[in-house]
């Protein structure tokens, strides 16, 4: 994904609570710019924690899932960051599930959303947490 603004601007929206509530979801609490700290984010059904595992500014972040469904747990979501004229590209993935389930291809769909979500908050200022996200499914 390419985002129009500075490494530094989208290193900030990962890694801090003010950052995260802006696009992923209002409801998020905990150390996102510090390692070992832990993020807490919640939603209207339910939520996880991610444990802060590498923070390399403006090139790497690395979360490990340490409380959550149990699909999530012990998986990794890594952010890596590079600069390319006006744009910031991050090469996102969320690695480590013991199997391809259902609740896995309904992430990858929302984490696209997510995504853009995040990009929309960096390059407008207004970004679509939950509990305002677009929804994808009937889950909720």
């Amino acid at each position: 994904m390419g985002i129009k603004a500075p490494v530094a601007e989208v290193f900030s929206a990962i890694t801090t609570t003010e950052g995260l509530a802006g696009w992923w979801t209002t409801d998020t609490t905990g150390e996102g710019d510090a390692v070992d700290g832990v993020l807490r984010f919640r939603f209207g059904a339910g939520g996880f924690d991610m444990k802060v595992l590498e923070l390399h500014p403006g090139k790497r972040v690395l979360w490990e899932v340490v409380e959550g469904p149990e699909e999530w747990v012990g998986t990794h979501v890594v952010w890596d960051l590079s600069e390319v004229d006006d744009y910031t590209i991050i090469l996102f993935r969320h690695e480590g599930w013991k199997e391809p389930v259902e609740f896995m291809y309904h992430c990858s769909t929302k984490w696209a959303v997510v995504l853009m979500s995040l990009k929309s908050l960096v390059e407008t200022g207004m970004g679509a947490p939950d509990p305002h996200h677009v929804r994808i499914d009937n889950w909720n």
